[in-house]
């Protein structure tokens, strides 16, 4: 909660700004934000496909996709993608995998999603290196307790791991098993063209909808540009444990949009519209899928 309430406050004290960027709401250009639902509904499908490659066995595809919808509401239950996560768990347990290795599939998701999504926006900060600059998404001094931190967790998980032998042999289990559930997909071109395709296709889709609600807006920034933008925003956001992403993503966004040249009031205006087309749209009917997936015993 402590996230949400520090977002609330930073909207309090900027609520002109958000005021200005509400009022400009009614310059949007429809059929650019329809495109952007449209690239929304493929995000599910990109989901779909990631989630199949990363398991030999074939899923039921209509109930895999509607999986993928209905998980989008379980996020704003739990923080940081564990939502969605539980959801899937569970769908693939009804599948007929076991629990050791439908955590093994879940860690693989998250591991090529992640990588999909990083190596992306080192492609495009690649191909365009002023798209961003780093500092202008971090405070003066925040760079050095951030390494530091980077670099903190994982010698204090080396050090649990080492003085804890039944924690160090379960993560070990987990380890074979994820490694052999990898080795697996991957001796199938089908399925590691799903999940690495549909890895890198999620936030492709997800950052094309941002760049659609900017055009409809007509925000003054080239597109490979607010593209580099929502996903350093994103990346960034990561470790911040708000159900849903709620609060920090706009925050982050809105701050990245800014950085790469936008205005304030026509970034607010731009991030609040596609929240609403990606994330409060799909909630209630994600939400009464999700309530009969359960009642039908899917998941």
């Amino acid at each position: 909660m402590l996230p949400l309430l520090l977002v609330t406050v930073v909207a309090v004290r900027h609520r002109s700004v958000l005021a200005e960027g509400f009022a400009q709401l009614a310059t949007a250009r429809w059929p650019w934000l329809l495109a952007a639902a449209g690239a929304t509904c493929l995000t599910w499908v990109a989901a779909a496909c990631t989630r199949q490659g990363a398991v030999p066995e074939r899923l039921p595809g209509r109930r895999l996709l509607a999986t993928q919808f209905a998980a989008g509401a379980a996020n704003h239950l739990l923080p940081t993608g564990l939502g969605a996560s539980a959801v899937n768990l569970r769908f693939m347990t009804v599948c007929g995998l076991s629990p050791a290795r439908s955590s093994a599939a879940l860690a693989l998701y998250l591991l090529a999603e992640s990588l999909g999504r990083v190596g992306l926006l080192a492609a495009l900060l690649v191909a365009f290196p002023s798209a961003l600059a780093p500092g202008s998404l971090l405070p003066d001094g925040a760079f050095g307790p951030l390494l530091l931190v980077a670099v903190a967790v994982p010698v204090l998980a080396a050090g649990v791991l080492a003085c804890v032998r039944r924690l160090r042999a379960a993560v070990c289990s987990f380890l074979r098993t994820a490694l052999g559930e990898a080795r697996s997909v991957h001796a199938l071109p089908s399925r590691a063209l799903a999940l690495w395709g549909g890895a890198l296709a999620f936030p492709a889709l997800q950052a094309t909808a941002l760049v659609l609600v900017g055009v409809a807006f007509g925000l003054p920034v080239p597109p490979a540009h607010m593209a580099v933008a929502y996903l350093a925003a994103t990346v960034a956001v990561a470790l911040v444990p708000t159900p849903g992403g709620l609060g920090s993503v706009e925050a982050a966004l809105v701050v990245a949009l800014v950085a790469v040249g936008g205005a304030a009031a026509a970034a607010t205006a731009v991030v609040l519209v596609f929240r609403v087309i990606t994330v409060w749209l799909p909630l209630l009917p994600g939400a009464l899928t999700l309530g009969a997936l359960v009642r039908l015993k899917v998941i």
